[in-house]
């Protein structure tokens, strides 16, 4: 196993079209590995090829995006060869397609799914839980956990996307999973842990502290190292000293290391606690 691992990248995606394999490479050379993170059918089918580019250190998730689930969001930094850019937008859960992509050895888990209510528009959200718990369903019968996607509406607090995951994972005891990117409370933290569900932290702990929005700080404190994970979101939000670059899955050695930092814990205990989780949840090795 590496040192460390970054669960959760878009190597897949657009941006990265001119030095993909490079972006790869540093990491793999760098004693981290990564896994690559579908958001619908195009960059799901991308993401197990490029994991089976490589014989170890990368793999693959597939799955379906709140927002791709409504036509109107696109993201010019994602996977779209010419003239294809639009065909997934606003795409159905197609469970027969992902169902046979869960069949490749490659693919480790089901995601990135879940609820994004940041633009709280109630009929997209609707069409999110619909598919976000067709997931969930296959997920239960095929034995592999989520790659879960939560984000609130930061100006509006009657929402939480957090408690209403939760709600609709609590149907399902037997499905495991992780929320990538935490950016609840503590609360919202405890929920998850005590259902089995990881957390993992991303470029923002290294940040400024901004309490009002995520108190990293104290959440990080309270979460359970084994219940711990790490992961980047390339191309998204670099962590600190690389912030405002385009991010990749090297960087997440910076991640670790302020959790460490945080917890008052040497680097190399959490590292490899941080391995140790991933191989559980994902049965890597």
């Amino acid at each position: 196993m590496p040192k460390y691992i970054d669960i959760h990248s878009h190597i897949n995606f657009k941006v990265f079209n001119e030095d993909r394999d490079e972006v790869i490479k540093r990491a793999l050379d760098n004693d981290t590995w990564l896994i690559n993170v579908g958001t619908q059918v195009d960059t799901s089918r991308k993401a197990i090829e490029l994991a089976h580019k490589y014989e170890k250190g990368v793999y693959a998730i597939v799955g379906l995006h709140p927002i791709h689930t409504d036509a109107s969001f696109h993201d010019e930094e994602e996977l779209g060869e010419e003239g294809q850019e639009f065909t997934s937008r606003g795409e159905i859960f197609d469970k027969e397609v992902y169902r046979e992509f869960l069949k490749d050895p490659k693919v480790v888990a089901i995601g990135e799914c879940g609820l994004d209510y940041y633009h709280l528009d109630l009929e997209s959200i609707e069409k999110q839980k619909k598919a976000f718990v067709e997931q969930i369903e296959l997920a239960n019968e095929v034995g592999k956990p989520l790659m879960l996607h939560i984000r609130n509406n930061p100006q509006d607090k009657t929402h939480n996307a957090y408690f209403d995951t939760c709600e609709l994972l609590k149907k399902f005891p037997k499905v495991k999973g992780v929320s990538h990117f935490f950016a609840g409370s503590v609360e919202d933290m405890k929920r998850f842990v005590n259902q089995g569900i990881y957390v993992s932290f991303a470029g923002p702990v290294t940040y400024k502290p901004k309490p009002e929005i995520c108190d990293y700080h104290k959440v990080i404190l309270e979460t359970p190292l084994d219940m711990i994970l790490t992961d980047t979101d390339s191309p998204y939000v670099a962590p600190a000293p690389y912030r405002g670059k385009r991010n990749e899955p090297l960087y997440v050695k910076e991640i670790v290391k302020k959790i460490a930092e945080i917890k008052g814990l040497p680097e190399e205990e959490v590292a490899k606690a941080i391995i140790n989780n991933a191989k559980k949840l994902f049965d890597i090795s």
